[in-house]
Formats: C-alpha cells, sequence, structure tokens
C-alpha cells in the first residue's frame, strides 16, 4: 500500500483526532489537509509507521492550533461552542467522508476541554480518549512521559469534576429530550420547569452573526422563559427535528430564513444541567444536508 493510500485510509481517523484537539471542524480539516502536504514533500520510504508518523504530525498540528486559537476564541463575541456534529439518528455515515463520534466525545466533553490548557487537553485527548501511551503522547506535547502522566492527570480530574454524576442512557436522554420538545412546543412552563435542573446553563453561540444571547443564561426560571420567549417567535415558521449531536440526541431547528440551530443536551440525575445552542452558521455549514 502506497503512503497516500495509507493517507486515505487513516484521514477518518486524523480527523476525528484533530477535531477531538480543537473543537472545529474546519480547523481540523485545515490541519488533516496540511499532514498530507507534509507527508508529499517527506521521503516516505523513510517512515516506518505512517500511523504513528501521522498522528505525531496531526497532533502537534493541532497543539499549534489549539494555541493560536486561544487569542482568537479571547476575542469571540458572546460564548464560543465546539462545533456540533450532527446526524439523523438513523444515518449510517460514510467514514471516508465524514468524523463519526459516540458519546465518549461528546458536545459536553469538548466544552469542559475548552477550559484545560493545550497540553493538557492534547494529553487527556490522546491518551484518554484515543488509547496512546504516554510515551507516544510526550513526544507530541515534548514532555517526558512522566510529566505527559501529570498533564493527563489534572486534566482527567477537572474532567471528571464536570462530567455528570448520574448520566443518563441512550433512552433516557431521547425521553428528556422529546419530553423538553413538547413543553417548549406547548409553552408549559410549569412542564418546561420540571425538566431543568435548578442550576441550569444555557450557552448561546452566535458569534456576532445572528441573534444569541451575549452572555450565558443560569437558572431554571430564567432559562425556561427565555426558551419560551425563543420559541414563540418561531413558531409556525420553523421546523423542529430530532437529530443526534456528536453522537447523543439532540435538536436541530431550521427557520424559515434559514437560519439553523443546533442544541446538544447534558443530563445529571434526570434534569438537564445544561444546554449548548450552536446557531453561528459559520459553524453549521456542515448541518444543511441533515436539513
Amino acid at each position: 500500500m502506497s503512503a497516500d493510500d495509507g493517507f486515505e485510509r487513516l484521514r477518518p481517523q486524523l480527523l476525528r483526532l484533530a477535531y477531538s484537539q480543537l473543537g472545529s471542524l474546519s480547523e481540523a480539516e485545515d490541519v488533516v489537509q496540511e499532514a498530507w502536504l507534509r507527508l508529499q514533500r517527506t521521503d516516505q520510504e523513510a517512515i516506518d509507521d505512517l500511523r504513528a508518523w501521522l498522528t505525531t504530525v496531526v497532533g502537534r498540528l493541532s497543539l499549534d492550533a489549539m494555541r493560536s486559537a486561544r487569542v482568537r476564541r479571547e476575542q469571540y463575541i458572546g460564548p464560543w461552542l465546539p462545533d456540533p456534529l450532527v446526524e439523523t439518528p438513523s444515518s449510517e455515515p460514510d467514514p471516508a467522508d465524514r468524523v463519526t463520534l459516540d458519546e465518549s466525545v461528546s458536545h459536553a466533553l469538548l466544552v469542559v476541554l475548552e477550559s484545560l490548557s493545550p497540553a493538557e487537553r492534547t494529553a487527556f485527548v490522546l491518551h484518554d480518549v484515543f488509547g496512546f501511551a504516554f510515551e507516544e503522547v510526550g513526544v507530541i506535547v515534548g514532555r517526558s512521559p512522566a510529566s505527559t502522566r501529570q498533564l493527563a492527570s489534572r486534566a482527567r480530574r477537572h474532567v471528571e469534576e464536570q462530567r455528570p454524576r448520574y448520566p443518563a442512557s441512550l433512552d433516557q436522554q431521547r425521553s428528556v429530550v422529546a419530553a423538553f420538545t413538547a413543553a417548549v412546543g406547548d409553552g408549559d412552563l410549569d412542564g418546561l420547569l420540571a425538566l431543568l435542573d435548578p442550576d441550569v446553563v444555557l450557552r448561546s453561540d452566535g458569534g456576532g452573526l445572528v441573534n444569541a444571547a451575549r452572555k450565558p443564561i443560569l437558572g431554571a426560571d430564567r432559562v425556561g422563559r427565555s426558551l419560551l420567549a425563543f420559541a414563540r417567535k418561531g413558531r409556525g415558521s420553523s421546523q423542529v427535528r430530532f437529530v443526534d449531536v456528536n453522537g447523543m440526541p439532540g435538536l436541530l431547528i431550521a427557520e424559515a430564513s434559514g437560519i439553523l440551530t443546533v442544541t446538544a443536551f447534558t443530563i445529571d440525575g434526570g434534569r438537564i444541567v445544561a444546554l449548548d445552542v450552536v446557531r453561528n452558521p459559520e459553524k453549521l455549514r456542515h448541518v444543511q444536508g441533515v436539513r
């Protein structure tokens, strides 16, 4: 098998790796494309293990991209949320063409990973999510295996602190999302409050391009009333459908104006503890086909 053929075979994994590090599909695609260009400029016969070589290149490029992205995200208008990967629940995407994920890289996890340092995030993603040895990860982050182990340990503690204590099963999450959709559609504030954790947070990412809350909305009553107000504006002219967002049940709303909204849910103990609402059109270009 040629190196080019090997690259194409590994492309889905490389794209998944870069996306998990960056939270941005477009940036991940740029990283993988740059890795391919570097492969073309390299003596391919000198590469003993193509998978290890490409993983190292993509890991380092993603780490560099993460560091530069931090500055841009600090200047972002409103909350910055990861790009959602949206599929219809029954779809079977072609792994050669799309990034496919399960709940191990949920949208909620990507939000938590944003609070880590680039090196911590890289160590956690490569070791805990993809199963790479600390020796391999250390080469990418430029640390000793022992130091890399400490990076991953710090990241893991932070992730565990933020993860739901009583996470919902797939069926439970579908049930809660369906009940949420019905309550919002009926304008049922009491029914909605019964589904929301008292300390629920709603984050909305419009990127300054479409209407979205510039700051997170906290508390069940404020979140509930905000959701119903948003629903009233679009009632009768919006289409709502159930989708999978990064492998977990979520919602896709298509407004008559063409604006899309993707909502990812975090559920703990049977109640919604976080809603991540992505409306930035630049982050939803790849969602058009799901409509």
